[in-house]
């Protein structure tokens, strides 16, 4: 298990997270004049530092590893010459602001949010579930299970040990894959997400496991997990190929309940009168 913790927090998380971020800004989006050959990507070192404001030494020390607790007005000034969202800008802060080291407490079980599940309950003609932090399914009702997951057991995520994970689903699960017309860009948006949800909660074991595992077992997930993308998806277009109703567009909605450690209701809805809700129709029958 160490070697699966070596591999998904590395010792200097902030420099792999700056160098990817700088090699993602060319000289063009910077207004920086280029002649001849350049060896990076992006931006280099001495560049980055000019456009923020610091010293080159300090901004190096700070991708090394070698510099910690950054100041406000240096995390902005990079944040700006990068050209970060705001998720992104909030990751960046996680990174450079690090917690005091913590021992790793014993995994809890989560448990759904008994608020959710009523409102899950309640919403019968829309696909929903619940999702935990690590992206478990806590609970799901029928017709989101039908929609998502309808090879699975209902009563899946009843059992805290197998429940589906929505990830694990997504790179390892034949039919999942199938499902999504726009796979390669799903995996890319949930990778995004999850290194969001890595940053804020970086002492949880059981998340480290879940990437360390998947960057394992899938070359996809370890591709895109290199790539430190950072996204906070909380809404937009699900393009699905369902395997009995057929194609359909769905707009989703997270819906990240208070005080309830990372748990969020994922629902689905189709467009009022268009094919999408009548397949819907179909599928709860």
């Amino acid at each position: 298990m160490q070697a699966h913790r070596q591999q998904v927090r590395p010792s200097n998380e902030l420099g792999d997270y700056l160098r990817s971020r700088r090699n993602a800004v060319t000289p063009e989006d910077a207004g920086i004049p280029v002649w001849g050959t350049r060896r990076v990507p992006g931006l280099r070192r001495e560049e980055l530092a000019h456009i923020a404001g610091i010293s080159v030494n300090y901004y190096t020390r700070l991708e090394q590893g070698q510099s910690a607790n950054a100041s406000d007005a240096i995390i902005e000034a990079l944040a700006r010459a990068l050209n970060l969202d705001e998720a992104e800008r909030v990751h960046l802060y996680e990174l450079a602001r690090p917690t005091p080291a913590k021992r790793r407490r014993t995994a809890r079980t989560e448990t759904p949010n008994a608020g959710a599940l009523a409102l899950l309950a309640a919403m019968p003609t829309v696909p929903a579930l619940l999702l935990g932090r690590r992206n478990d399914v806590l609970a799901w009702n029928p017709l989101g299970h039908a929609l998502l997951a309808g090879h699975l057991p209902f009563g899946a995520p009843d059992e805290p040990a197998s429940r589906p994970n929505q990830l694990r689903l997504l790179f390892l699960d034949a039919h999942t894959r199938e499902l999504h017309r726009d796979w390669t860009d799903e995996a890319a948006l949930a990778v995004a997400s999850l290194r969001y949800v890595a940053g804020q909660y970086p002492d949880d074991r059981l998340l480290a496991e879940l990437i360390g595992d998947l960057s394992l077992r899938s070359a996809d997930f370890a591709r895109l997990w290199a790539k430190h993308d950072v996204r906070l998806c909380s809404s937009g277009t699900k393009r699905l190929r369902h395997p009995q109703i057929g194609d359909l567009d769905l707009h989703y909605e997270a819906l990240h309940l208070p005080d309830s450690n990372g748990q969020r209701l994922l629902t689905h809805t189709a467009a009022p009168g268009s094919a999408a809700a009548d397949a819907l129709q179909l599928l709860r029958r």
